[in-house]
Order: C-alpha cells, then structure tokens, then sequence
C-alpha cells in the first residue's frame, strides 16, 4: 500500500519530491476554525502530515491516527504539538530550524526602534497636519525620544534567533548585552559578545529586553506581575517568541500604571486577539499579528523543508529539525516488538541519534 501525506498547512506548489518516490500527497488545508473532529478525519489514514499552528495537534489526534508517523512544522515552533503524546505513540514532532531567523531578529529590532524613536505616534501627527499646523505637538515628541547606544539590552532566550538579535542591536552601541539562558555556556555567549546572567540580573538591569525562547512549561508566564515589577520604570519590552511567554493581564496593568515604559509584541496568548481585548486599547502597546518570521523567502524555504522532513523519514533518513529526539527510544521499542505504524518503513533512528 503507497504511503500518503497530508498537508494541512500552505499548499504545495510542487508535489513532485513526493510522487518520484511514490507517496501520495492530499492537500487540505486547516485553521482556527477546524473542529478536532475534522482535523481528526483529514489526518486519519496519513503516514505523515504537515501541519501549521492550528487546530492542536494532541493525544486525541494521535490515539486516532495509526499509521501516523511524523508531523511536521514549517516554522521552530512545536508548541503546537502535545510532545509527550507524540514520543508515547512513536511519532516524530518535527520543525525547521533557521528559516525564519532573519525576520524574527528584524522585526524585534523593528518594533524596539518604532517604540525608542516613536515612529508610529509621529507618523499619525505629521499625517494628520500637525507639523505645520501645531508644531508645539510635534516638538513634544523630541524630549520622549530615546537611543540605544549607551545602554544595557537583554535577551531572554540565547537560541539561533536570540544570537541574529545580537548581531544587529551590537551595531546600535549599548554598553551591554546581556541574556538570560540556562542552557547556553558563557564560552557560547562569548562569541557574540554577551553576558549571561540570572533572570532576576536580566530583568532589573535591562533598559530593553527582547524574548527569544520557546514556550514550555517552564517558561509558561515568565513574565508575569512579579517579574515585571523587577524592571525599571524607563523598560522596553519585546515578544515576537510566543504568547504565553508573557502573562497579558499582568503586562497590561505594568503597561497603564507606568510600571514598564512600553511593550512591542508579535504574539499573544491568544491568537487571533479579540477584538473587544483590553490589549487593543493600551496606547504604549505595539501590536503585530504574528508575522515576525514571514517573508517570501522564509515561507519558500520553511513549506520546503518541512516537506523535506516527511519525505526524509518516510525514506529512512533523518529530519532537518526533531523536537522529540526521545521518540528514538519509543520507535526502536516498537521495531524490536510490534513494529505497527512503522512496520516497512526503513530504521534511521541510527542516523538521527548521532
């Protein structure tokens, strides 16, 4: 029986990797308003699917689809993916490390530059005339207007978007960089020129402070009412790693009572924002709607590694990206007793332990 993959996220132009190795490809696209019973019935009888951030991929998915043996992400995110479930179950979480590197690093620093120079509030004056009408207006901005140079940056997540953000805020001049990142060695940090400190360091001497870690258990609310009273009055903070990361009612109260200065976030807790949120309403807030990582270059090469992903392991070779590597175990179990879903399918778990 031909194996088949499914794709529930951007269509595929150009199904051929998958046909010249005989696997069938459908194309169904999903989103927010998919209900898991239809999820469930799209990915039912796959081998191998590539999915997007919605509708959850869960333990309800996997219990009822038993020939499945890999999901795929186009971007880093996995928490879309119940990780557990899937290592239970024998079934690889994959992503695409690197796709979308350079526009997450530039939009963090595109929405810290449009909150220091103000680049929002003075584009609606100029706009609505007050430059020749009410020059007082626009000579108000001037006092409020601040530079990076001279002051310390934090980075809260040392990963390979953490670092690309290192990169260009160095061209900028702050006197430091520091990042928060317990799984990074300072002999790594040294190489971009950073400190690596405690969070608590991080968040009291931090004039900007930028969030590049993935969203798990434990980084679930790091920012919250108590860890944003532990920065400075004058604090910039930006988001463009993942909503949860950041508690929402916590930031909007630092936000209105000038516990923090001003906040840029690609992401929120909840996604798409409701239009009656109370976010929407907060004037020292930037608001973008998770397109930090977007660009036609990284749509193209994410769409295409994250095909690459299915047909690699379909064939017996390993992913460019595994978020579960523990799932090597569970799968060398299975081979060792009832192999089902991945009985015929090549062993590569040798090539991806090393």
């Amino acid at each position: 029986m031909a194996l088949k993959v499914v794709n529930v996220a951007r269509p595929m132009s150009d199904t051929s990797m998958f046909e010249a190795a005989g696997i069938e490809v459908i194309q169904h696209p999903v989103d927010s308003t998919t209900s898991k019973a239809e999820y469930i019935d799209v990915l039912r009888d796959a081998d191998g699917a590539m999915i997007g951030t919605l509708p959850v991929t869960d333990r309800e998915v996997f219990e009822a689809c038993p020939n499945l043996k890999i999901v795929s992400r186009a971007g880093v995110g996995l928490d879309s993916v119940d990780l557990p479930a899937a290592t239970e179950f024998g079934i690889l979480a994959c992503n695409s490390p690197g796709v979308n590197t350079s526009e997450v690093a530039d939009h963090a620093m595109a929405l810290l530059l449009s909150l220091t120079r103000l680049v929002r509030e003075a584009d609606g004056a100029v706009k609505a005339g007050k430059w020749s009408d009410d020059p007082g207006s626009i000579a108000a901005f001037r006092p409020n207007l601040r530079r990076i140079a001279g002051s310390t940056v934090g980075i809260i997540g040392l990963g390979n978007i953490g670092r690309a953000f290192a990169n260009r805020i160095r061209g900028f001049g702050p006197e430091r960089i520091i990042s928060y990142d317990p799984y990074v060695p300072q002999t790594t940090a040294d190489l971009y020129g950073i400190q690596l400190v405690s969070l608590d360091e991080l968040l009291t001497s931090a004039d900007y402070i930028t969030i590049h870690t993935p969203s798990t258990g434990e980084t679930h609310h790091l920012i919250n009412a108590d860890t944003l009273t532990q920065m400075k009055p004058t604090a910039i903070l930006i988001n463009c790693a993942r909503g949860p990361i950041v508690d929402p009612v916590a930031l909007q109260y630092a936000l209105q009572t000038g516990q923090i200065e001003a906040a840029g976030l690609d992401v929120t807790e909840t996604e798409p924002v409701d239009a009656e949120d109370p976010l929407l309403g907060v004037d020292n807030l930037v608001l973008t709607p998770h397109i930090a990582g977007s660009s036609p270059v990284s749509g193209i090469e994410g769409s295409r590694k994250q095909a690459e992903n299915v047909l690699l392991v379909l064939t017996g070779r390993p992913p460019h990206g595994l978020g579960n590597p523990e799932v090597i175990k569970t799968i060398a179990v299975l081979r060792a007793t009832d192999a089902g879903r991945w009985e015929g399918i090549p062993d590569f778990s040798t090539a991806l332990a090393l």
